[in-house]
């Protein structure tokens, strides 16, 4: 037997114990409480495709972590089950019912406590990067004293100056091919490097809204580079159109990183350079406690990240050459496809 839920009015499904609303999107419910746990997920499948075979795009409400009426959010993981050995994190931590936490799994709440909107992992980057836009270039280039003790004291010294440059170096002086920056940020470490190279076409993309605002105002004035509010996991180029695809600070931040991985390949030409760097972890405790309870909490990094034996893998896996160097808790590289 699969899932039974309600649609009504073809505005709301109420789910119940079929949908777990996490962090990062959607599960099949509880594997404890599931009778067939792959049954479980192949139902969410065929839930999915009937929604959008008819059109439909409803209000998913469910018994535990919220609703929501983004079916990419609602279905995201409709191919795992919610681990319910593991500690999750719901969505909404004041929801009446958490699926953990029961103390508090009251009729009172239940009649009169409003469950709130889940919200996607991607809407959290925006608010955590409107938040951060006036401190994000000091604590970057550890232009203050208090961002150069966080860096001494979180990243074991690890200077992000240094690892820009050595990253920018892999980009020829006189790169004059189709070079995309995911994400571009507030183009800090970038500007000089970009205004510089007048031969090139370059495409600046950020789905942060602030920081492709800060990048526009330092290289708004070059004919030569263009902006694009987007998301790296639905890249709007071509098929190996780019000879470069440069990505810092990034992927410790995009939220599927799978599709990260694919699009940036994708739209790399045979021979071209996929140049990064970004956080790995499993190098230092003081830096994965940091990630973990604050920087992914405040929905400026989003898990999972990966260990350089993990990362390793996928870059080996996906090009032909791997030019790859760790410094702290950071990894930068230049691979060839």
């Amino acid at each position: 037997m699969g899932h039974m839920v309600y649609l009504i009015d073809d505005a709301y499904l109420f789910t119940g114990d079929t949908i777990w609303f996490g962090a990062d999107g959607g599960y099949s419910f509880i594997n404890s409480l599931a009778e067939d746990i792959e049954l479980s997920k192949k139902s969410l499948v065929k839930l999915e495709k009937l929604l959008r075979d008819r059109g439909i795009s409803p209000k998913v409400i469910t018994g535990h972590t919220g609703w929501s009426d983004d079916l990419d959010f609602v279905f995201a993981h409709k191919d795992q089950v919610c681990n319910s050995l593991k500690k999750q994190k719901p969505h909404d931590p004041n929801a009446p019912y958490d699926g953990y936490d029961e103390k508090e799994d009251t009729e009172y709440r239940a009649r009169n406590k409003r469950l709130g909107r889940a919200e996607p992992v991607s809407d959290r980057i925006q608010t955590a990067y409107h938040a951060s836009r006036n401190i994000y270039d000091d604590v970057l280039t550890q232009g203050n004293v208090f961002s150069r003790m966080y860096i001494r004291f979180f990243w074991s010294g690890t200077d992000d100056n240094e690892i820009a440059e050595k990253v920018l170096s892999y980009v020829p002086d006189d790169f004059s091919g189709e070079l995309l920056d995911v994400p571009v940020g507030t183009a800090v470490f970038t500007e000089k490097k970009w205004r510089s190279l007048r031969d090139a076409r370059i495409t600046c993309l950020d789905y942060s809204e602030d920081m492709l605002k800060k990048a526009k105002a330092r290289l708004g004035d070059c004919k030569h580079i263009s902006f694009i509010q987007g998301d790296v996991g639905k890249l709007p180029l071509a098929d190996e159109s780019c000879d470069i695809v440069m990505s810092m600070n990034g992927f410790h931040a995009f939220p599927d990183k799978k599709k990260a991985f694919k699009e940036t390949n994708r739209v790399l030409k045979k021979g071209g350079s996929f140049i990064a760097c970004f956080y790995i972890k499993g190098k230092s405790k003081r830096t994965d406690w940091l990630v973990k309870n604050v920087l992914a909490r405040k929905g400026w990094f989003t898990p999972p990240f990966p260990t350089e034996d993990q990362l390793l893998k996928i870059l080996r896996r996906l090009y032909l050459q791997v030019e790859y160097h760790v410094d702290g808790s950071m990894v930068y590289f230049s691979c060839v496809k």
